[in-house]
C-alpha cells in the first residue's frame, strides 16, 4: 500500500485527474474500476474520480508493490518523452531524464538574464520578460521563460524536485520573443485554472504601450478577425463586414477566423519622428494581434519588420525589435479564494533603451476607464 498527501499545488485537480498524473500507464478503464472496488481511496473512502482534491488530502492506493511500479514512474526510471506534466503545453524534450531535465531549468534560471518576479504568492507569480526572450519553447533546444520560472522555483526553495514530478508549473499567457513586459505564471493547480479563467472571461484588463509610425489624434476601438498563417507566422486581419460577406459564401470561416477587438488611446505625438505614443487595452488576446491591427489602419509598431518597416537606415537609431510592451495588468473585482487580488494593479515600466524617445516614462493615463 502507497500513501500521499496532496499538496498545495496539486490541490484544486479533479481526482481523477491526479490519478492519471500519479499513474500514467494505468488506463482510464483500469483506474475507475479500482475506485469501484475501493482499491484506490481519497481520505480513506470510496471516490468516484469526479472530487476535487485539497490540499492535505491523503489518497492510499492498495497495490502491490509490483504492480504499482507497473503504472507509476520511479525516479530512476522516469523518461519525459515528451510527456505532459503541467497544464501548459511545453514539453521537456525527448529522452531527457526526470534529473536532466530539473538541471536544465536550474540552468535557464542561470542564464537568462533580466527576467524579475513583479509579484509573487503561493498560487501565482508575475514575471517582467526582457525583450528577445521566449516565452515558450519554440524548439526543443530552446530556452524559454517557463524553463527560467521553473528554475526559479527550484532554486528559490518555492517547490521541490518531488513536487514536480505531479504538476509543473506554467505560464498562462504569451508575448512575442521581441514584446517585452508581464507575464502571468501559475504556481499551483489552482492558480493555473484562476488565472486561464481570468484571461479566457477577459476579466482580467492587459495593458500594452507603443510607439507607431504616424499621428493617431482620438481613441479608436478596432474590430475584426484574425486568422494565424502557421507556416509564416503571421495573422491576417479582415473586417466585420468582410467577415460577414465571406461567410455566407464559405461556411465553416468562423473556425479560421477569430473575432478580436484592440482600443487604442494616443498619449502624444512625438513631431520630430512622426510617430505616436499610444496606450493599448487588449480586449481580446489572440497571436499579434496588436502588431497586425495597427498594421491593418496604416500606423505600424516602429521597428516591427514583419508588419510594418523599421525605421530607416539613415536614422541615427535603427530599433532592434518592436517597440511593444506589456507595461500593466489590472485584476477586476473577484469573490472567493482570491479576493485578495481585486481591483490590484501592477505594472511595469518600458525598457531603458526606448529612452531615444520622449516620454519613455510614465506611459500610462492616470484615469482608468471601465469597459
Amino acid at each position: 500500500m502507497r500513501k500521499f498527501v496532496i499538496t498545495k499545488q496539486e490541490a484544486g485537480w479533479r481526482f481523477d485527474k491526479y490519478l492519471k498524473k500519479l499513474l500514467p500507464r494505468a488506463a482510464s478503464g483500469f483506474l475507475y474500476k479500482m475506485l469501484r472496488k475501493k482499491n484506490i481511496t481519497l481520505n480513506e473512502k470510496k471516490a468516484t474520480g469526479n472530487e476535487v482534491v485539497a490540499a492535505g488530502d491523503t489518497v492510499e492506493v492498495f497495490f502491490s508493490e509490483e504492480t504499482y511500479r507497473k503504472f507509476s514512474e520511479t525516479f530512476s526510471d522516469r523518461e519525459q518523452i515528451g510527456r505532459e506534466r503541467g497544464d501548459g503545453d511545453e514539453k521537456i524534450p525527448e529522452k531527457m531524464s526526470f534529473t536532466d531535465a530539473c538541471q536544465a531549468y536550474r540552468e535557464a534560471y542561470q542564464k537568462l538574464k533580466g527576467i524579475f518576479a513583479v509579484y509573487e504568492d503561493d498560487n501565482i507569480l508575475i514575471l517582467n520578460k526582457p525583450a528577445g526572450i521566449l516565452s515558450q519553447k519554440a524548439d526543443k533546444k530552446d530556452i524559454s521563460l517557463n524553463e527560467w520560472m521553473i528554475g526559479y522555483l527550484l532554486e528559490k526553495g518555492r517547490m521541490t524536485e518531488e513536487e514536480l514530478v505531479l504538476f509543473r508549473p506554467s505560464v498562462c499567457n504569451r508575448l512575442d520573443r521581441n514584446t517585452s513586459g508581464l507575464m502571468l505564471c501559475g504556481k499551483s493547480v489552482r492558480g493555473s485554472q484562476f488565472l486561464s479563467e481570468m484571461l479566457r472571461e477577459r476579466g482580467l484588463h492587459k495593458y500594452y504601450v507603443t510607439y507607431v509610425q504616424g499621428r493617431i489624434k482620438e481613441e479608436i476601438t478596432l474590430k475584426g478577425y484574425l486568422k494565424k498563417e502557421e507556416k509564416r507566422n503571421r495573422s491576417e486581419i479582415i473586417s466585420e463586414k468582410e467577415f460577414k460577406r465571406r461567410k455566407l459564401r464559405e461556411p465553416g470561416l468562423e473556425r479560421e477566423y477569430k473575432k478580436i477587438e484592440t482600443v487604442i488611446s494616443p498619449l502624444f505625438y512625438v513631431k520630430e519622428r512622426d510617430c505616436t505614443k499610444l496606450e493599448i487595452l487588449l480586449v481580446t488576446g489572440k497571436s499579434h494581434q496588436i502588431r497586425a491591427h495597427l498594421a491593418g489602419i496604416g500606423h505600424p509598431v516602429l521597428g516591427d519588420k514583419k508588419y510594418g518597416q523599421a525605421l530607416r537606415r539613415q536614422e541615427d537609431h535603427v530599433f532592434r525589435y518592436q517597440l511593444l510592451h506589456a507595461g500593466r495588468v489590472e485584476f477586476p473585482e473577484i469573490k472567493g479564494e482570491f479576493g485578495y487580488l481585486s481591483g490590484v494593479s501592477l505594472s511595469v515600466p518600458e525598457p531603458e533603451d526606448w529612452n531615444i524617445l520622449p516620454g519613455a516614462a510614465g506611459c500610462f493615463r492616470e484615469r482608468n476607464k471601465k469597459r
